[in-house]
């Protein structure tokens, strides 16, 4: 295979010559409906045509996604009338629902769901125990972004609709009172307009924060002696009653038996399935995360009988859906999901895996998900296949697993037209990257609830399902005619017998060896039906070093092509687990040919005798007579007996030859470049020594319509993912437009210009471009200024190398970090099937929980080093973080990825979970360290000073502001920690302040407009706090004798006392009101004593006669109200006394002391009288409005007398206040106040407000903000935990 530099003109040819084939192209009904699902390019139209029943027959397929809609056309049955879809499971948890809790039902048929509904149990439905397990989950939690945003919709338009009326019946309410009212001058007149005004403007408020939480569905689960049954309760997607549709469900059990599907409701139109685990403690509703995962499983497998030009490329195939794609987190997959999943495509006895997924990783073919990739392929012969990525279309693209998993087939994207977005190889150590490649688009199934039948999709991960029905179809022929199936031997048939594209060294990056050809491919696999199942294991190293290990030989920049090099070559057969030792792995032995695509180039001996131990041989790599620009070479090894079979293993090699930039500063241009839709131009420039910044100029002209390119920067860093950058501009006319990119000097970097293949596609003529980038540097002697939180500052030094640059610091800390231990830790062995590895070994779960408090709200993100931006480049093989407040409202939760999230002022538990199935790993991390990253608000956020001299930030002065640099030339200056004065509230010792330096300054566009650029990090680690001067000074003497001061000792020691002891039981309660009435003998009167009683009848209360517990409440409220001398109380407050200042303080704290006790006992005398009356009036069957005179003097009196003391608005005493209103039919006066006191932070959110505030809006008559409230009862108080 020759190599020619990527730049060569041809590529612009092919690109216009494809351009007009296609323009001049013209569709028949029959092409077009084929062409939506492509199946020609890779031979599968012929192969079933030839073959009618290997169609996907026999073979089964497991989609590792976003999920599958079962509802959709296409996905009922096979072309031979089996079921197409076998089972659909969600691997990441995301909709299980805690069924644990167990009731029975009452004489009556019902049971109170988990929710509170009350749910009638169908008599039909079979259960031996009578046990029910219940539980409840808000459906938006099952539903997509989009889906949500239609529902949301939907809804709000009719909750719209209903509080208009309501708001209408409010306007005309007032509007009357006020015709019959012109003039008010009677308080009680006032207070009855002010309550019809707070309705109106309660009404108004909701308008603007309205915010729908979605319906609840309730969950009941039970044994029917044969199946766990599972029904669901859609009742709340309905406002109104709180009687459930339970009992009108058509049960479901686990999709697997029964292959049933439930949808929630005609408005969203989404299926949903179930499956039950843990013994009916765990329900997992399953629902998809996005179209993507059915619009692959239609590509893959999709059958039409009714138009077969639709047809997925195996519709004989069955499939089966695992759900890695978590909704909690926009369908991003876990480290759980990929587990489980492979776990059940190994129970389900798969043949093939599709995963269409992929993020970057730092290593390649390393990780935990890549270890049991390899048991997988290896152990249970599954043929695992995923897509390349679609990073591209720079090089070093290429994602994980898709480029980075040696046991995995990864699939590019064969482009119709032009530039297309799929990730290239090579990978960071050299391997090719993409195997082979397949149509990447298609018109394909989605599910119900995007309301469509079906969509165009397009990109590599259409183009792996098209590969994996490909390699169905030849599966299914080999099972039909009893070959045995290998991935290896199939992977080798696949690569060996693809179709390349062109000879062109960056197709080969993008597409390996070429298209896939279905036909070719078995004729290959049946011409070795004698050939060893042999995966060819290559692993390469520099000649005389033992690492690093590679899979290919990559010469990436100036220095690298500069002479010739040596490396070690080892080549290890790998077998089956099951492989015998005698019949295959003995024996085997094969003569190999070594040949070399440009033998100038790379040089290897001539032959190789291999066997079951592997073979080293080296090899010669000499680039320094080529050209500039991209060269892709290969040594393969070729069967001597058996040339047919093809390479058996290659080593790729890839050679990238930098241009390099000129004159001061370093310049690069690129001059009259022409472009037609969809075409690339790719150059790699080496970067200076010293740059640390480019400037980039692109000007366009010669053209009619708009333009749109897309400009990609890449350069390729040991042990680091790349540092990418990319942007996408549009010139709407001929124009220039410039940007800024940060660099690494000393690193050959790849820019990348390809304009859309959409645009222009209609124009006549080509764009031209030029291209101009100029490299800028300074270099600091510290890349990261960290401060150790003394008071000495940091010395810089600036030099350039390039040019003169304008040198002008400045740094600005602007987050917090603070670590936090766990304060408790806890293992889980993992019980059910989905968490039991193929090897046998159960996972275990090491939850570790951490607390976090925060004194006012905050945009915080949970950070954990070790685990933080690695999926599947890690040895451990999950993690999931929960915040939570004291409720156990859910706040956020994440993964490897996490995001900032905003937490109101409060009190907060951070659950993480980290599984394994080596409880050893495990418990190193028991006392892992989590971060809390904190962003200050701007008027907190600390700006550094720079000065000339060490001591500057003392002296204040010598400010250190700006100079120029020469070349060659160097200045030093320090910047200066942060004061203590400007340390943020949140911090403390241990914390660690974040922020980031910039030094030099950029000039673009006509303006010149300076502008900061390439950031450094910067670090202030928080010191230990200031000793506190007052600390250990002695407290003043009081006059009292020694005998008074012993006997107010022993008396405060028995209050102490009393209010340890317990009242969990009668006998408690009793003996505690013995020792209650002890002390009042003692100490008669004595107001902290009948306080301290008060409150210990508060919080040792048990639902017992209600009344009873009422009235003692107010008879020793009225105990602590007359012990308080409230002429002297109240003499203090209006006069206060002058004393001496110490002995002032000592007076004043006990008056408030005393003042908040008779506060206290007037509140709870209030609410206990309030309650009382209310009992009363139920019993006599009144309203619950006061009227009696004298019960309405009693309240009034005792709320009077709370108004003497205290702001009865408060949030200490607001409820009291609440209560009155609500007696009197004030209902939206008390709706106003007690809506204040929810608001008020300063305590976590009240259960019993929200409570009230449900029975106020009903008691007022709005239902659909009943219903609205009641949702948001379960947000905020959930009643099931929260599931990993």
């Amino acid at each position: 295979m020759p190599s020619s530099p990527s730049e060569s003109l041809p590529s612009e040819e092919r690109t216009c010559t494809k351009i007009k084939s296609i323009a001049s192209f013209r569709h028949n009904e029959a092409s077009f409906i084929a062409s939506l699902m492509p199946k020609k390019e890779i031979g599968a139209d012929r192969f079933i045509e030839s073959h009618p029943t290997y169609d996907g027959r026999g073979v089964v397929i497991a989609i590792f996604d976003s999920g599958v809609d079962p509802a959709v056309s296409g996905l009922q049955v096979t072309s031979d009338g089996k079921p197409k879809i076998i089972d659909i499971l969600d691997c990441t948890g995301s909709g299980d629902v805690d069924t644990s809790k167990v009731v029975k039902a009452d004489a009556d048929g019902y049971i109170a769901g988990a929710s509170g509904a009350r749910l009638l149990i169908n008599p039909s439905w079979k259960n031996p125990s009578q046990e029910w397990h219940i539980g409840c989950k808000l459906v938006y939690e099952l539903f997509t972004e989009t889906l949500m945003s239609r529902i949301k919709k939907e809804r709000k338009k009719r909750w719209r609709e209903k509080n208009q009326e309501a708001i209408s019946i409010a306007i005309k309410d007032l509007n009357d009172f006020d015709k019959k009212n012109p003039i008010i001058k009677e308080s009680e007149l006032q207070r009855i307009r002010e309550n019809l005004q707070n309705k109106l403007d309660f009404l108004k408020s909701l308008e603007k924060v309205y915010d729908d939480k979605g319906p609840i569905i309730d969950v009941v689960v039970w044994n029917d002696g044969e199946h766990w049954r599972v029904a669901i309760d859609s009742q709340s997607f309905e406002d109104g009653s709180q009687l459930g549709k339970l009992a009108d469900f058509c049960p479901l059990t686990n999709y697997r038996t029964e292959r049933k599907y439930g949808i929630f409701s005609k408005l969203d139109a989404c299926s949903f399935v179930t499956n039950i685990y843990d013994e009916g403690n765990i329900v997992s509703i399953v629902t998809d995360c996005s179209p993507h995962g059915t619009h692959v499983a239609g590509i893959a497998a999709a059958f039409h009988p009714e138009e077969p030009l639709l047809n997925g490329v195996a519709p004989g195939a069955q499939l089966i859906s695992c759900k890695i794609g978590d909704t909690r987190m926009g369908s991003m997959e876990t480290g759980t999901g990929l587990t489980r999943a492979l776990i059940a495509a190994v129970q389900h006895k798969c043949d093939l895996i599709n995963m269409s997924y992929g993020e970057p990783t730092l290593l390649p073919d390393y990780g935990r998900f890549v270890n049991l990739v390899n048991e997988v392929v290896d152990k249970h012969h599954l043929l695992f296949i995923s897509s390349a990525g679609n990073n591209g279309p720079a090089l070093n693209t290429v994602g994980a697993p898709g480029g980075h998993t040696e046991s995995n087939e990864c699939v590019g994207y064969k482009e119709t037209l032009g530039f297309d977005r799929s990730s290239r190889g090579p990978t960071a150590d050299g391997d090719l990257g993409v195997c082979i490649s397949a149509p990447g688009g298609a018109v394909a199934p989605v599910p119900t609830w995007t309301l469509q039948s079906r969509m165009l999709m397009n990109g590599t991960s259409m183009a792996s399902p098209s590969a994996c029905g490909g390699v169905a179809l030849i599966i299914s022929a080999m099972k039909a005619e009893g070959l045995f199936v290998s991935p290896y031997t199939l992977r080798k048939a696949l690569e060996n017998t693809a179709m390349p594209i062109s000879d062109v060294p960056i197709e080969k990056l993008t597409m390996g060896q070429g298209v896939m050809q279905v036909d070719r491919a078995y004729e290959y696999i049946q011409q070795s039906k004698s050939v060893p199942s042999v995966c060819y294991k290559v692993f390469i190293s520099p000649s005389g070093r033992s690492s690093p290990i590679s899979r290919g030989i990559y010469l990436r920049g100036g220095c690298a092509c500069q002479e010739a090099t040596e490396w070690t070559i080892q080549v290890v057969p790998r077998f089956h687990e099951d492989a015998s030792y005698l019949e295959e792995v003995v024996p085997f032995e094969e003569y190999i040919r070594l040949q070399s695509t440009e033998k100038m180039v790379a040089q290897a001996p001539e032959y190789l005798l291999l066997t079951n131990n592997g073979r080293s041989f080296n090899i010669v790599v000499d680039p320094t007579n080529l050209s500039n620009g991209l060269h892709y070479y290969e040594v393969y090894g070729v069967d001597c007996k058996a040339p047919w079979r093809g390479p058996l293993f290659r080593v790729p090699i890839t050679i990238i030859k930098p241009i390099s930039p000129v004159g001061q500063p370093p310049l690069v241009s690129f001059l009259d470049v022409s472009f037609l839709p969809g075409h690339i131009e790719r150059k790699f420039i080496n970067v200076p020594v010293g740059a640390t910044w480019a400037e980039a100029m692109i000007r366009t002209s010669n053209f009619d319509t708009a333009r749109r390119f897309f400009i990609d920067t890449v350069q390729v860093c040991p042990l680091k993912r790349p540092i990418k950058w990319d942007t996408v501009v549009t010139f709407p006319s001929p124009s220039m437009k410039s940007f800024v990119l940060p660099v690494k000097g000393g690193l050959t970097m790849e820019l990348t210009i390809a304009q859309f293949w959409s645009s222009g596609i209609g124009s006549h003529e080509s764009t031209h471009v030029n291209f101009e980038i100029v490299f800028h540097g300074i270099n600091i002697s510290r890349d990261i200024v960290v401060f150790d939180g003394s008071e000495a500052a940091v010395r810089l030094e600036a030099k350039t190398l390039l040019a003169s640059e304008k040198l002008v610091p400045s740094a600005t800390l602007t987050k917090i970090k603070i670590p936090y231990r766990p304060v408790d830790s806890n293992f889980t062995m993992l019980s059910s099937c989905r968490d039991r590895l193929p090897s046998g070994k159960r996972i275990i779960a090491l939850t570790l929980i951490y607390k976090l408090k925060l004194d006012e709200g905050a945009e915080v993100k949970p950070c954990i080093p070790l685990l933080n931006k690695r999926i599947y480049d890690t040895m451990h093989e999950s993690q999931f973080y929960a915040i939570l407040d004291s409720n156990k409202r859910i706040y956020a939760v994440g993964d490897a990825y996490p995001k900032y999230v905003k937490l109101p002022k409060g009190i907060y538990t951070i659950q993480l979970r980290i599984r394994h199935e080596n409880v050893q790993i495990l418990e190193k991390m028991k006392q892992l360290i989590l971060f809390i990253e904190r962003k200050l608000d701007k008027k907190e956020h600390i700006g550094l000073s720079f000065f000339s001299q060490p001591d500057g930030h003392f002296k204040n002065n010598g400010t250190f502001k700006s100079t120029v640099i020469v070349p060659g030339g160097s200045e030093a200056f320090y910047v200066a920690p942060p004061s203590s004065e400007k340390l943020p509230k949140c911090s403390s010792p241990g914390a660690v302040l974040l922020g980031s330096a910039s030094y030099g300054t950029i000039s673009l566009g006509s303006k010149r407009k300076e502008q900061k650029k390439q950031q450094y990090p910067v670090s202030y680690v928080i010191p230990p706090l200031k000793v506190d001067e007052e600390k250990g000074k002695n407290s003043p003497i009081g006059t009292n004798t020694v005998a008074e001061r012993m006997e107010e000792e022993v008396r405060d020691t028995k209050l102490r006392f009393l209010s340890t002891v317990s009242r969990g039981n009668k006998e408690e309660r009793q003996a505690w009101k013995e020792l209650c009435a002890s002390l009042k003998k003692q100490y008669p009167k004595y107001t902290p004593l009948l306080a301290s009683i008060l409150d210990g009848l508060l919080s040792g209360y048990v639902e017992e006669d209600k009344i009873a517990h009422n009235k003692e409440i107010v008879s020793v409220s009225n105990e602590v109200i007359e012990s308080v001398n409230q002429e002297e109380l109240a003499e203090f407050f209006l006069f206060k006394p002058d004393h001496e200042a110490e002995e002032a303080e000592k007076i004043k704290k006990k008056m408030e002391l005393t003042r908040d006790q008779l506060a206290q006992a007037l509140y709870q005398k209030g609410l206990a009288l309030a309650e009382l009356f209310e009992a009363n009036n139920k019993s006599r069957e009144e309203t619950t409005a006061l009227k009696s005179p004298e019960r309405q003097d009693s309240f009034e009196e005792n709320f009077k007398e709370l108004k003497k003391w205290v702001d009865v608005k408060s949030p200490s005493y607001g409820l009291l206040f609440v209560t009155h209103e609500r007696l009197f039919k004030r209902l939206g006066t008390a709706l106003k106040v007690l809506c204040d006191l929810i608001s008020d932070d300063s305590q976590p959110p009240n259960r019993k407000l929200y409570d009230l505030k449900i029975q106020l809006i009903d008691e007022i008559g709005w239902p659909h903000l009943v219903s609205y409230e009641r949702r948001w009862i379960h947000v905020r108080f959930p009643s099931c935990q929260f599931m990993f």
